[in-house]
């Protein structure tokens, strides 16, 4: 009889999280070192699951090695805000704290459909914590092995649906966060509790790998749902929103070089009645939570777990915990991803309007004074502010009689340009350089300029009013989704990027690769070729990502796993 074979060793990152005393470590312990702007090795993880990241500024960072100094070390923190709704009052008082409290001034709207900010100092850490409590926000579960902001569709056609899908994704926030008690005492002082903690959904090692949870609302994709790990897709009846279609096993990250690793789009596994949401959401999490891959974490996400013991086995699993089974899928059709741009009316006679915030970055610039129009409209507006997942930012809830104060400002302060292509709003970037460790190219600085000489491209083709979906990010983590692109640029080396192509408009397909570690003048001469081709090929109304598989410019990723490589 043969041996069984030793189970791989844990990653550290397991003992990090065993030991850890409910994700308290020794946070409390570094706040108070002056020696150092950062935190210990073990604390630099567990601060991810109080919502920060430690970075520092990479474009210091040989200026201040040779002046033997430090990093300039500091933190990202990123609010938890489930579909991504913020008050006036409360964009108001995060308007203030960017401003005399981060190193960089500005608040960054992000793909995951809320806001953070860059260049926290250590002994700001506290200040900003308790200042997002006293607004009624916190940072908790926003980063590490834990179900992150669930991310909700932000711009449908305004409904009773979109409201009861919001409040589902609230609910969904709540049921999934950590218990533990160490968020209140390591940055609210509050009282400290040795026995008390314990993790049912979780875990006391919390989960493999981050989770990402979305609620979709048909017919727009805008939160790209089939990039998640669970996905609850809004299915109703009469405008009254019924049940959900449940997709698991979406993810877009890589490793450059390591064919193990791959993105993938999520799965189908069935319909579920409303009443029945946060029983799935809970058994999802606590399968991917048994059966996650603990020992490599190139491989602990969701989608690899689907990948080596099926998809079936899976779901059957989640049956078996809940005790319920899932029902066929329910017809659904996704259209597109964008936001819509300018006034929609909603229910109740009330007005909406989406602003284009290039890149998401909210920051006053010479010629556009963003970040200061935008606290003008929060200080006169009465309802509430929407971040979109592709870094924009709706003004709801508008009466009709201040539609036209609401508008002046957004025009007078630049938060209104009518010069702002189709290509620019479809176009998208991770934050990637100076603050990103993991940054290997510029993304956000690299993109406006790009997109320019895109434009042209496209204009010179008769292509003006048209768009493709193109997306950047600084590393293959994927954080601006460009697995999900028609034209996805991931960073390779500063200045150098994979180039991918054929993903479609509904966000549903991951496009291939085309060309590897090439410079942005080699792709912009393969957008112009590409381009030219679709101006005088396509078919009416085909898409780019379309024409690029239908002409045999690539080929079709049919199965992630096994093909994306060939």
């Amino acid at each position: 009889m043969s041996e069984k074979k030793p189970s791989p060793p844990l990653s550290d990152n397991e003992r990090i999280k065993g030991q850890s005393n409910f994700l308290r470590g020794t946070i409390a312990e570094d706040l108070n070192d002056t020696l150092t702007g950062g935190f210990t090795s073990d604390n630099f993880q567990l601060i991810r699951f109080h919502g920060m990241y430690q970075q520092d500024d990479r474009d210091l960072r040989a200026e201040r090695a040779e002046q033997k100094l430090e990093p300039l070390i500091n933190m990202m923190l990123r609010c938890r805000l489930p579909g991504g709704i913020i008050t006036p009052k409360q964009w108001l008082a995060i308007d203030e704290f960017a401003a005399s409290d981060t190193l960089y001034g500005s608040i960054r709207l992000t793909t995951r459909q809320t806001f953070q900010f860059h260049g926290v100092l250590k002994p700001h850490l506290k200040k900003a914590h308790q200042m997002l409590h006293r607004l009624g926000l916190d940072s908790i579960a926003t980063a590490g092995d834990v179900n992150r902001n669930v991310m909700c569709s932000a711009n449908p056609v305004e409904s009773v649906l979109h409201q009861q899908a919001y409040e589902w994704a609230k609910k969904i926030s709540e049921h999934l966060l950590p218990r533990t008690h160490a968020y209140a005492e390591v940055w609210l002082d509050g009282e400290k509790s040795e026995t008390t903690d314990s993790e049912p959904i979780l875990g006391p090692a919390y989960l493999p790998r981050k989770f990402k949870t979305t609620v979709v609302v048909p017919p727009l994709n805008d939160v790209d749902a089939y990039a998640h790990d669970l996905n609850f897709v809004a299915i109703s009846e009469q405008g009254q929103l019924v049940g959900f279609n449940v997709l698991v096993g979406g993810g877009l990250a890589m490793t450059h070089g390591d064919t193990s690793t791959y993105p993938r789009a999520a799965s189908e596994f069935g319909y579920i009645p409303a009443e029945h949401t946060l029983a799935f959401a809970e058994a999802v999490v606590g399968v991917q939570r048994d059966w996650g891959n603990r020992s490599n974490r190139k491989n602990a996400r969701t989608k690899y777990t689907l990948e080596r013991v099926g998809v079936e086995a899976f779901k059957a699993e989640v049956e078996r915990r809940t005790g319920i089974q899932f029902e066929p899928i329910r017809p659904y059709h996704f259209t597109e991803r964008g936001d819509r741009f300018g006034w929609v009316k909603g229910v109740e006679n009330r007005w909406h309007l989406t602003l284009f915030i290039e890149n998401g970055r909210i920051l006053d610039y010479p010629d556009r004074l963003l970040k200061t129009g935008m606290a003008e409209i929060a200080r006169i507006h009465k309802g509430d502010f929407r971040l979109t997942a592709n870094q924009n930012l709706i003004v709801a809830g508008v009466a009709t009689r201040d539609k036209a104060k609401i508008e002046a400002l957004a025009r007078q302060y630049g938060l209104i340009n009518d010069d702002v292509t189709p290509q620019r709003k479809a176009s998208m970037a991770c934050v990637a350089f100076p603050t990103c460790p993991l940054a290997m190219a510029e993304a956000e600085r690299f993109l406006p300029g790009f997109v320019t000489q895109v434009e042209g491209i496209m204009s010179a083709h008769g292509l003006a009013n048209d768009e493709i979906i193109l997306r950047v990010t600084g590393c293959p983590n994927s954080c601006g989704r460009s697995m999900l692109a028609e034209i996805g640029l991931v960073g390779k080396a500063v200045g150098r990027y994979n180039l991918y192509l054929g993903g479609d408009r509904s966000g549903v397909r991951i496009p291939r690769m085309y060309r590897e570690n090439i410079t942005d003048s080699e792709i912009l001469k393969i957008i112009d070729d590409t381009t030219g081709r679709w101006a005088a090929e396509r078919q009416p109304q085909e898409a780019f990502g379309d024409f690029v598989l239908r002409a045999g410019i690539v080929k079709p990723v049919i199965d992630p796993a096994r093909d994306f490589y060939d």
